[in-house]
């Protein structure tokens, strides 16, 4: 009798320290098939059984122990969750040091506490400036001209600014800050119109709210889909677009409140600085995106050579092949080196593999789509906005193959 209760506490010990455990990665961004896959083997290390589901909003957790025929389940919300590549490491490293028998469950757990804890490695100054890199960096990827560089820069750290504000106010403003942000974004622009006319509005108000354009999601809403992850993937992307539409909205009618005064002619979009700085714009995008991923220090160089081998063999093959062969191959590039880093480091595969995927995804494509639908071209900006589930399946279809060529590791 002593022993089956010794071993109904050791199993209520672990079920517990998983869901802790599934709870806390689910905030860190990694996708429905990683999170399910290692909550699996983490559970298996432990020797017990474990079946799991998650979506961007919940978790079901079913244990069992070996030769049992019922289920112990267990069901928790999950608040919405950014990406945080550090605290994601850190937790690969305990799980690491749990499988291996280096910690017990009450350390790991302990241990658990102090990473959700932990301050984000990069401070407030270095996170506000991800956002103007990123701004500046995609204003000049997209091929904007000085004044649309120099101004989305601008703008991007008053959206850092109001994004910090509602995340402290929370409640409804939270809920709005993709509408107030692009909003402001896009009423400052056709205000800054009136007085620069050469400026190019649409690409000034993209680039200034792309950081919070929630083009990842919807791409890995359509991977989790291809991946046969139908509910979390259908949620993503439900999500993801509900994300846009309130984007869209938002800049639209912010540059509607100022076009009463002006002419609605978008200006130039041809770059004035010359095309060989466009690897200064992409290193700028690179470096911003890393720091708004929350990248440690010791893996910010993998991370800017996954992204630029996978942002070189999208130019690549673009020029000899097609646009969308370009997100094809990128894609491709893109997961095997993340499942070679993984094999080689033993760390998390999301850390590198995400920043990379972010610079193929395609959420200013549609956003884009939308801006020129309102304006009048319906066609054109349908045909822009379908582009975008073009490029999502292919980023999928991409990924599918690196890993079939090379079989990822079992981490988030």
């Amino acid at each position: 009798m002593n022993k089956l209760k010794r071993n109904d506490r050791a199993f209520d010990e672990a079920c517990q320290f998983i869901i802790k455990l599934g709870t806390a990665v689910n905030g860190y961004g990694p996708a429905a098939a990683r999170l399910e896959s290692f909550l699996v083997r983490v559970t298996e290390s432990l020797g017990y059984r474990g079946v799991f589901r998650s979506t961007p909003s919940e978790i079901t957790f079913a244990f069992w122990q070996e030769g049992q025929l019922w289920q112990r389940t267990h069901m928790v919300a999950v608040p919405a969750g950014g990406y945080n590549m550090a605290k994601l490491a850190y937790v690969g490293e305990l799980v690491d040091n749990l499988v291996a028998g280096k910690l017990t469950l009450a350390k790991a757990s302990k241990r658990l506490d102090e990473i959700d804890a932990l301050p984000n490695p990069w401070g407030v100054t270095s996170y506000a400036l991800s956002f103007a890199l990123v701004g500046l960096g995609f204003a000049g990827l997209i091929q904007g001209n000085r004044w649309d560089i120099l101004f989305a820069g601008l703008l991007s750290l008053l959206v850092y600014a109001i994004a910090v504000i509602s995340e402290r106010v929370g409640g409804r403003l939270a809920d709005a800050l993709p509408f107030v942000s692009a909003y402001i974004a896009g009423l400052c622009a056709a205000a800054l119109k009136l007085f620069l006319p050469e400026i190019n509005h649409t690409v000034v108000t993209l680039s200034a709210i792309v950081i919070l354009i929630p083009g990842f999601a919807v791409s890995a809403g359509i991977i989790e889909i291809v991946d046969n992850y139908v509910v979390a993937g259908s949620a993503r992307l439900m999500g993801g677009l509900v994300y846009l539409i309130k984007q869209f909205t938002g800049a639209w009618l912010g540059i509607a409140s100022v076009g009463v005064l002006w002419d609605a002619a978008p200006g130039t979009t041809e770059s004035t600085l010359g095309d060989h700085f466009i690897w200064l714009y992409i290193s700028l995008l690179f470096l911003g995106l890393c720091v708004a991923y929350q990248t440690l220090w010791r893996d910010v160089f993998w991370v800017l050579v996954s992204c630029a081998l996978s942002y070189g063999a999208v130019m690549i093959s673009s020029q000899l092949l097609s646009a969308n062969l370009g997100a094809l191959f990128g894609a491709i590039v893109a997961g095997i080196f993340a499942n070679l880093w993984s094999r080689a480091t033993g760390r998390p595969t999301s850390i590198v593999l995400i920043p990379a995927i972010t610079v193929l995804v395609s959420g200013s494509i549609g956003f884009r789509g939308l801006i020129v639908a309102a304006a009048g071209e319906t066609d054109k900006g349908v045909d822009q906005f379908m582009q975008m589930f073009i490029v999502a399946l292919t980023i999928a279809a991409g990924l599918l193959v690196s890993n079939t060529i090379l079989r990822p590791k079992v981490t988030l």
